[in-house]
């Protein structure tokens, strides 16, 4: 038991949950229904290749950040001056993007569960993630809370599967022998795993739990590892539900295909269902976006770094206003994971010029394979991107 207490407690643990659901977010459930309904079983076959390019930045990422022992805006501001604050930029305005959709996530939850209004929902929501932060020992029981909720929805999606019925040996033979293969569907969900700040998220997290060094390397790794498992496995049980929804000949509604696969497959139970995933992802995804993009802002200046719980708490308010202000953009859910994507590509580019820096690095070689590995998915992201370009999705 005491074991378990331990593991469970664990910033290593915590680090793999925070990056896991900051990463399920709305969009995250949108996406997964948007392309297994276009792409089908296919769509297997984008999630494997994903899932393999988000290994590859997650382990360069967090093992630079451990050794180095300094956040990523400071790694990129020795690498190329003035680079950490273009990089905080980004990584701010695309992070009070994703969270003016996790808000609109949350209120559409709280929608579903209590049938109240989508902006009093999000303003509810917003109070209690910002009174998360406000407590004492407030990253604590975001660590906490991240667990609890991730599991729910591990859970909660894996019994609406039973009810979908997927075609699995389908899906297993589309996973390498697939129909077609969508560019922009890989990058979007690879921006929408690991582009922005979700990358970030565990690492800064370990970091300021006092993990890091040399020595930390094969538990920065396994975590790492983790985080993309768990994201991963949400992402596969979403995509079987749809399937097997899909596959039965339903159609999923334009306006909400997320919901109407939790519906189609269990009916109205599945439809609560729906809700309580809905807000577990976006509740989650709302602190740990708070959480990584003010970890890019507090380090400019003393000021910002003693009072970092304030200006967690102003980021998640300021959020609430533009979502109430604008509504809710249905097309954001989507396209914002597809422009995380763009951003990877500079971020990861940094902190690999970064790992061949002595001053930064102290000594550590990085692994030739890791680099390697690192560039390659830097190569095929700018190459999607100019595909979709030139195709004008974007």
């Amino acid at each position: 038991m005491n074991a378990l207490k331990r593991i469970a407690s664990s910033p290593l643990v915590s680090a793999a949950f925070l990056m896991a659901t900051s990463a399920i977010g709305p969009g995250f459930l949108t996406q997964t229904a948007v392309f297994t309904d276009r792409l089908g079983a296919s769509f297997a076959f984008v999630i494997l290749v994903s899932i393999i390019l988000d290994i590859g930045v997650q382990l360069n990422i967090w093992r630079i950040l451990a050794v180095s022992g300094i956040r990523a805006q400071d790694i990129a501001n020795q690498v190329v001056p003035g680079a950490g604050y273009l990089l905080s930029g980004l990584i701010a305005i695309g992070g009070l993007a994703f969270n003016v959709g996790n808000l609109a996530g949350t209120g559409l939850g709280l929608q579903v569960l209590t049938g109240m209004d989508t902006r009093y929902g999000a303003i509810a929501s917003a109070l209690v993630a910002m009174g998360i932060f406000g407590m004492r020992q407030g990253l604590v029981w975001m660590d906490g809370i991240a667990r609890v909720l991730g599991v729910l929805m591990l859970v909660l999606t894996g019994y609406v599967v039973l009810h979908a019925h997927p075609p699995l040996r389908l899906a297993v033979q589309k996973a390498v022998l697939p129909d077609r293969v969508d560019g922009t569907a890989i990058i979007t969900l690879v921006g929408g795993t690991v582009g922005g700040y979700i990358c970030f998220a565990g690492g800064h997290r370990l970091l300021d739990s006092g993990v890091k060094g040399v020595s930390a390397l094969p538990e920065v790794d396994r975590s790492a590892v983790t985080g993309i498992t768990l994201a991963a496995l949400m992402r596969v049980l979403l995509f079987l539900a749809a399937l097997g929804v899909v596959s039965q000949g339903f159609i999923l509604q334009k306006g909400n295909p997320a919901a109407s696969v939790f519906q189609l497959a269990a009916g109205e139970n599945g439809y609560m269902l729906f809700g309580m995933v809905m807000w577990c992802a976006a509740i989650t995804s709302v602190t740990g976006s708070a959480y990584t993009s003010v970890s890019f802002l507090k380090t400019f200046h003393p000021a910002l770094e003693k009072r970092s719980t304030w200006l967690t708490m102003i980021f998640i308010a300021f959020s609430a206003l533009v979502y109430i202000a604008i509504g809710n953009p249905v097309k954001v859910l989507v396209a914002v994971g597809a422009i995380n994507g763009f951003v990877l590509p500079l971020a990861l580019g940094l902190m690999l010029l970064g790992a061949y820096r002595s001053r930064v690095m102290k000594g550590y070689r990085h692994p030739l394979w890791l680099t390697a590995f690192g560039i390659a998915v830097i190569i095929a992201l700018l190459w999607i991107s100019m595909l979709a370009i030139r195709k004008g999705i974007w």
